[in-house]
């Protein structure tokens, strides 16, 4: 028996990553739509890629997702497709929306893989969907939202697994003596002083580190871009490392990225590369928690935001936003 719920279709939606070394430079052009930028900056950017295998495994764990979420349905007795739509790398928005709509697909739950809420985080996303809508023309599907999960209790247990398992690779017994240190994407100071972004990872991280049983934690950010004049969330998480000896006396850090749900070149190589060198420098032995991927709460969170709660009460979807033609 099929369960009924109000949609025809799922969409994941993400950024997207260069598959292969040949797509790096026409990803990054699509990425950065004709912007001015540094000859010196794009080349570093193209060296982040090669140092991590010359592609990123977004969109490959995107799919993952997407597999792990439609055959968790099903076993709940809820059949729809679950696609995935990239903003700057295939397959696009606009041709998945374009498939479902040809498929008959007339009202979809677009799901945007971002636990926190920006406008570089969510809103551009939204924005890049409804775009395509638009271009789509009078077929195309309504989208119905779901708000950004900072602080679903799936999430924080998925996250604190994660740190867990970090953990237990450094062969501790407690947290004396490790700093818990959690990242996410900085943006612009006059961006988040307009939104909740700040306000949700700091919820995220004090639920994380309560679930753990750590002490105490602290927030750092990670990948800047931009103009250097421009004030941008800090404190960066390779300066917090670089101080952590002399500013706590402590030598061990877990460094978990709850503002990111995939590995990525963010993940791979501005931490497990330029953070973890900071470290080593620093005398700081650092354990990088892995990001969600497709761990099964975080698969299990994305089929609450499609069905509700197993208890069948649907309450997820009161925090919904719908946009239709």
């Amino acid at each position: 028996m099929t369960a009924a719920i109000p949609y025809d279709a799922v969409v994941l939606i993400g950024f997207g990553g260069p598959a292969s070394p040949q797509e790096i430079r026409p990803f990054l052009d699509r990425v950065l739509e004709g912007r001015p930028v540094p000859r010196a900056r794009y080349e570093s950017v193209v060296h982040h890629y090669e140092r991590i295998g010359g592609r990123s495994p977004f969109n490959e764990l995107t799919q993952r997702q997407a597999d792990a979420l439609a055959g968790l349905l099903r076993a709940q007795g809820i059949e729809i497709p679950v696609r995935i739509g990239l903003r700057h790398a295939a397959p696009f928005v606009e041709q998945t929306l374009r498939d479902l709509a040809a498929q008959g697909a007339r009202r979809i739950l677009g799901i945007v893989l971002a636990a926190h809420r920006s406008e570089a985080s969510w809103e551009r996303y939204v924005e890049s969907v409804e775009e395509a809508r638009l271009r789509i023309g009078a077929g195309a599907p309504a989208i119905t939202y779901a708000h950004p999960p900072f602080d679903h209790p799936l999430l924080v247990r998925a996250h604190a697994q994660r740190v867990r398992d970090a953990f237990a690779r450094m062969r501790r017994d407690t947290f004396a003596g490790v700093a818990l240190i959690f990242t996410a994407h900085s943006i612009p100071q006059a961006m988040a002083d307009h939104g909740p972004y700040v306000r949700e990872l700091c919820g995220t991280a004090a639920l994380v580190a309560e679930a753990v049983g750590a002490p105490d934690w602290h927030l750092a950010y990670q990948s800047r871009s931009g103009s250097p004049a421009e004030r941008w969330l800090e404190p960066d998480v390779s300066e917090v490392l670089k101080h952590l000896p002399s500013a706590s006396g402590r030598h061990e850090a877990v460094v978990a990225p709850i503002g990111f749900v995939c590995d990525h070149v963010e993940v791979l190589y501005d931490l497990d590369v330029e953070a973890a060198e900071a470290a080593k420098a620093a005398g700081v032995r650092m354990e990088r928690a892995r990001a969600l991927n497709d761990h099964p709460d975080f698969i299990a969170l994305l089929a609450e935001l499609v069905a509700g709660p197993p208890d069948g009460t649907g309450g997820t979807h009161d925090s919904m936003e719908s946009v239709s033609r």
